[in-house]
């Protein structure tokens, strides 16, 4: 079995395919589901309940050049409505930077994606409009399934990065810094 067909049998048990979609009937351009909800299910799957790393909320990243602040509340409202139990964030990639300081501008979503601080958490999924599974995942599978918090190329001397990793820690004693 292949990485992605992997990570779309883990993920297809949980929640992550219920919300997948409702977030692709919002028609947001180019955009991946990835972060948290992605990396803590599969870990769990993996760990089991040792890891207390549950999803917190479900991080959407789309990319709109005219887009604004508007169309990202609107589509969290719209998810929020129909899954109230759940939180969402939606960002649009192509403003990012405009309010959120010391960022630079992202050429699309991928691009705002494989900038986050992991690549356990670099780890996108979609569904298209035929409800086939799609897959961004620049830094491969290999961390996320072995259980790896390792920072993105962009991040290797961030403080915040570590920070994180060891909240991760913290939470799920099976993973490894590397």
């Amino acid at each position: 079995m292949n990485s992605n067909t992997r990570l779309q049998t883990v993920l297809a048990d949980t929640s992550v395919a219920i919300v997948l979609p409702a977030i692709a009937q919002l028609n947001l351009p180019n955009w991946w589901l990835a972060g948290g909800a992605v990396r803590n299910s599969v870990w769990r799957s993996i760990f089991g309940d040792t890891c207390a790393l549950v999803i917190k909320d479900f991080d959407i990243a789309f990319f709109d050049e005219a887009g604004d602040r508007s169309q990202e509340l609107a589509a969290k409202a719209k998810l929020t409505e129909k899954f109230p139990n759940y939180q969402f964030d939606v960002k649009n990639q192509a403003s990012f930077a405009r309010w959120r300081p010391g960022r630079r501008p992202y050429t699309s979503t991928e691009d705002g994606v494989q900038d986050w601080l992991h690549t356990a958490t670099a780890v996108g999924v979609r569904v298209n409009v035929h409800g086939e599974w799609e897959f961004f995942t620049p830094y491969g599978l290999d961390d996320l399934f072995n259980g790896i918090i390792r920072p993105t190329p962009a991040h290797i001397n961030n403080p915040d990065a570590s920070n994180k990793a060891s909240t991760f820690l913290a939470k799920c004693p099976h993973l490894w810094m590397a």
